[in-house]
Formats: structure tokens, sequence, C-alpha cells
């Protein structure tokens, strides 16, 4: 046998036993796991969350922390979170860990003042972790805002609802950053909320948020239609904040458009061989409006090839390309969404409202943990999808040892990401500690 080389296995005479006591099924938590006890978090919460006198309310920073390593070890249910209970797991997380049936009480204690309160943990982890590395500084802050149905099933959730999409769920509000994908705010709500329901509240705290965690560079803010509303945009504009906020083709912004002389239009080089776009400004009262036309050529053309105009409004001041292509990119917080939902918001557990709406925001908590393991413990990496950094740093299998009171976590060898584990875990310990 070459050196090295892996033996083969007859599987049908393969010998199956679950009693390893010392295994750990996720022992890449070991990352998220540090950085949350740098941060702080389990403290923060204890601070923040009085749930003193309500059923399950104890402990309340050790049952979100063993709420949010479950999400990161893909847990999207109450009943999941027992896979933190395997073999040894428990021992690399900083803390014990809760059973399920315990979670779930706990989760269910929330009303929607205690939600304010855990929101205000999220508030604060984001000063932690800006302060650590993961912040923008100087430099310009993009916030992507967006609403999204988290879809459920069955009739007993209480506050889900059947919104514009004729589904049922519920219609959190979301800003995220573009570039790292953290969540900044994220806010629960029914899900026959109507899109523009509560935005200005949402926009006055998420921008005293960011700049209490640090953000003193520009703020640009993108949005879609659904927040087209002439008071937002002068909120915005009055904070000295850039706003490009999509508008729907009401009778008013066709005619403005209609208005927009035909050599005006500058093409769009990077359009894809199957159309054309092109792309004008005018103004619509006070603000600039930037708008793109697209018709789509060859075999998949309409019998007579119309323009489509999607327009946005916008209190930039610089060249149409630029401004344009910005906005466009504005789709990436679809991508956040997904993540999201390829964790912990595939579901929304509980039957209780205000439950749910805490499970939101320690979902929030759990994606933005992730996020900063990534983004503080390898600074120059790519940014990974939430089931990528999943399969490559936290779901590594590991047996936990113990020789002259020295505890050691055997990983897999030739584990193809071992150096990137090693120097994100390096960097996190560096970290000074909470005072």
């Amino acid at each position: 046998m070459v050196k090295d080389e892996q033996p083969v296995v007859k599987l049908d005479s393969l010998r199956v036993a679950f009693d390893d006591e010392r295994a750990v099924a996720n022992a890449g938590l070991v990352l998220p796991a540090s950085l949350a006890g740098r941060l702080g978090l389990e403290a923060l919460v204890d601070e923040a969350v009085c749930l003193a006198g309500r059923t399950g309310g104890a402990l309340p920073g050790r049952k979100v922390l063993s709420l949010v390593h479950g999400m990161l070890a893909g847990a999207d249910s109450i009943d999941d979170m027992d896979v933190l209970r395997a073999g040894r797991t428990g021992l690399v997380l900083g803390h014990r860990v809760l059973a399920p049936s315990t979670l779930g009480t706990f989760l269910r204690a929330f009303s929607f003042g205690h939600v304010r309160q855990l929101d205000r943990v999220l508030d604060r982890a984001l000063q932690r972790a800006w302060a650590a590395g993961a912040g923008p500084g100087e430099g310009r802050l993009v916030i992507d805002i967006d609403s999204f149905i988290g879809e459920v099933c069955g009739y007993q959730k209480q506050g889900a609802g059947y919104g514009y999409t004729r589904k049922l769920g519920y219609h959190p509000l979301l800003a995220t950053r573009a570039g790292s994908a953290e969540v900044l705010h994220i806010r629960n709500r029914k899900g026959q909320a109507n899109t523009q329901r509560g935005q200005e509240r949402f926009l006055d705290e998420l921008l005293a948020r960011v700049r209490r965690a640090g953000a003193t560079g520009t703020i640009l803010i993108r949005a879609d239609s659904g927040f087209q509303k002439e008071k937002v945009f002068k909120r915005l504009d009055g904070q000295g904040v850039l706003f490009s906020i999509g508008v729907k083709l009401h009778k008013h912004v066709r005619a403005a458009i209609e208005q927009i002389p035909e050599q005006a239009w500058q093409p769009l080089a990077d359009y894809p061989d199957s159309g054309e776009a092109e792309i004008a400004e005018t103004t619509l009262g006070r603000w600039r409006l930037v708008v793109r036309r697209v018709r789509t050529l060859g075999e998949q053309q309409q019998l007579f090839s119309t323009w489509q105009h999607f327009a946005f409004q916008t209190n930039r001041s610089e060249p149409l390309e630029l401004v344009e292509a910005e906005h466009r990119a504005h789709a990436v917080v679809e991508l956040a969404i997904r993540d999201l939902k390829d964790q912990a918001l595939a579901h929304f557990p509980s039957g209780n409202f205000h439950a749910n709406s805490a499970w939101c925001v320690i979902a929030a908590l759990a994606h933005n943990l992730g996020r900063w393991a990534s983004m503080i413990g390898l600074p120059n990496e790519l940014p990974r999808t939430a089931r990528t950094r999943r399969r490559r740093l936290f779901e590594l299998p590991g047996r936990l040892t113990r020789t002259a009171r020295q505890w050691t976590l055997h990983l897999p060898a030739r584990w193809p990401w071992q150096h990137d584990f090693n120097q994100a875990l390096a960097r996190i310990r560096a970290l000074p500690a909470p005072g």
C-alpha cells in the first residue's frame, strides 16, 4: 500500500455505533463562539434583556447564544437545536447548551418590548464588531433596504397573513450593508403589513445605529419603489444621506419620461446581447429622475419590440452612468435574504408572533456573527455564501481530548481549508477580551 493511501472499506460490513462521547459534531463553531466571547455577547444580552418574572426568562444570554450557535450549525427550528448536545459539542461553545424545550419556552416569554430590548443587542454587537475591524470607518457606507415574505405553513401562526404575493407569512423589513451582507437592522411585521408601514421610524433607527457604530463617511441608501415617499426623500436629504430609490410609473412619472429628448438616451455597453438598454435623466419635483429603458431582441423579442422603463429618484450629483450602475447593484440585497432563508429564517418556528420576532432578531445576530468571523478572521477573503462558509469552517467534525489538563480539539487531517481556519482563529483570539 502506498504511504498515506486510504484503505477501502466494504460498506456492507461496516459497523455503525453512536457511542463516541468525545466527538464534536460541529467543531468549527469554535470560531464564532470565540468571537462571541470577544464581543461579550452573553453579557450584552443579560444586560439588555430583562425577562424577570416571566416563565423561561432566566439566563437570557446563555439561551440566546444557544440559539445563535444552533443557527450557525444549520438549525432552522427549535427541535434542531439539539444538534449542539451531540457528543462534546457543547464544550467548544463557551457556555452550557440548553434543551430545545427550554429555548422554546424562552422565546414564548418575549413581548414587543422585550423584542426591542433584544434589538438593542444587535445594535451594541454591531458597534463592537465594527470597532474590532469589521466596520467601514471613514469610508462610504452603502445600505440596501428591502422587505421580504417569510413564508409559514399552517394557520396557527399568530400575525401571519396574505400580502401582495398572496403567500401566507410575515413581512419583515430588512437593511443590509452592501459588500459584506451584514444585517444592520431588521423588524418583523405582520403578513398583511404594507411595504411602507413603519419606514420612517425604521430609517431613523437605522441611521442612528450605524453612526453610533462608527460610520463617519458618506452614507448611501438604496431601495426599490416600495420605499418611494416624498417624506422619506426629504428626511434622508435633510440628514445629509444620499439616496437612490425606485419610483412607480404613475401617470406623472410617465409624462416626465416622455419629455426626455430621444438624443438624450445613452446606450449601456455592458447589457447582455439578448437585448439592449439605454439610460437618460430628467427631474421630477426637486429630485433627479434617472431612467433605464430596455427591450429584448432576437428570438425572444415581442412582435413589436417596445421599451420597458425602470426609474428611480436620487439626490446624488455624480455622473449618470455611475449613479445608474450603483443603483442597479441594489439587487445584492436578495443575496442576503437568500442567506437568511438558507439558515434560520427558512421557518418561523413558534405560533406566537413576538416569539417569531425574537427569532428573527436572533437569526440576524447569528448571520452577522458568521459574517464577522470571516471579515475579522479572513479580511482578504472574498464574500462567501452562508452555506459555503458553514461547510468549510463551521461543520467540521472533531474529537475533544484532555491530557495533562490540556484540552485538544482534533480536526480532520488534510482538511482543504485548514489554513483559513487556523488563520481566522488566531486573528479572533488576538482581539482584546471585553472589559
